[in-house]
């Protein structure tokens, strides 16, 4: 039976929590093979910590037979470069929010992993018609064949964090993505167990356009001595029902990828409603990253 998607191997650059997760969710839901690479072998081993964990509470859960768990864990291999990523039918990058450092990485992609194979990135924030755009070989017309070839293969697929338990991955197009990527990507997402939605490619999609001024805003009004932050993330956890208040959102997203992507969406529209709060700027210099550096708007034990 061939497979929608038609993806038979995964390549997987970024060990972090979104690359662990998104390799976790292929590995088990979509079945698929995944290579993952990492040049921090210390990532590596984290990494890979964090999937047996995973894997281990959802056969105590009763989520998961134990024999599903290892064949999950099998298909998960680890690799010391993305020329050992060569012959994988997509790859997904899930590294920090820099244009430049994606730019630089697609280029290696491009040039080291096989013609025919969908690049995506995992970005939250960043054009994703940037990024296409920088495949470009020198001297090439944009609209001519050879551009249009390598740059129709890149595409956004934002999952969100954290991959296992959100249900959502958020579908981008570039400029230049080619209908049958999109529809390959799509088809790859759905078997990752995930839904899709789709955004235009404007800084910060759907999902961060929204989500991060109201962190920002909150932030601000922390900053202005509007209210304390318990009672700013008491108002919306007991008077708008949501799971968690917007500063403990931002401590678990983490402060530096929200300065990220607030100063991404402040710089791609020039509006001033998205200028970073001072606070937060502040809260990133002093390294208070949130729950992953075990303190931001509130103390964590890691």
């Amino acid at each position: 039976m061939s497979i929608a998607h038609g993806i038979k191997r995964l390549g997987v650059l970024g060990a972090g929590q979104m690359g662990t997760g998104i390799a976790f969710v292929s590995a088990l839901h979509a079945k698929v093979p995944v290579l993952l690479h990492d040049k921090s072998a210390h990532q590596i081993s984290k990494g890979l910590s964090l999937i047996d964990k995973l894997l281990a509470k959802d056969v105590s859960k009763g989520r998961l037979q134990a024999s599903d768990a290892a064949d999950a864990r099998a298909r998960i291999q680890t690799v010391d470069s993305v020329e050992a990523m060569r012959d994988v039918d997509m790859v997904v990058e899930a590294v920090s929010e820099n244009l430049d450092l994606k730019r630089a990485i697609f280029r290696e992609f491009a040039a080291k992993i096989r013609p025919d194979a969908i690049l995506a990135t995992n970005t939250s924030s960043i054009s994703i018609t940037k990024i296409a755009g920088a495949l470009i070989p020198e001297g090439e017309p944009a609209a001519g064949e050879v551009a249009k070839a390598v740059s129709g293969r890149v595409v956004g697929l934002h999952f969100f964090n954290p991959v296992p338990v959100m249900k959502l991955v958020e579908l981008i197009s570039a400029v230049q993505t080619s209908q049958d990527t999109l529809d390959r990507s799509r088809a790859f997402a759905e078997a990752c167990g995930k839904e899709v939605a789709t955004s235009q490619d404007v800084p910060g999609f759907v999902s961060n356009a929204l989500l991060m001024p109201f962190i920002n805003e909150a932030i601000m009004c922390l900053e202005k001595g509007v209210a304390t932050r318990d009672d700013i993330d008491k108002t919306f956890r007991l008077g708008m029902a949501h799971p968690m208040g917007p500063l403990q959102l931002g401590d678990f997203i983490g402060l530096d990828t929200c300065l990220s992507i607030q100063q991404t969406l402040y710089k791609g529209t020039s509006d001033s409603k998205y200028r970073p709060s001072i606070l937060l700027e502040r809260m990133v210099d002093a390294q208070y990253l949130g729950k992953k550096s075990g303190r931001g708007f509130y103390e964590y034990n890691n």
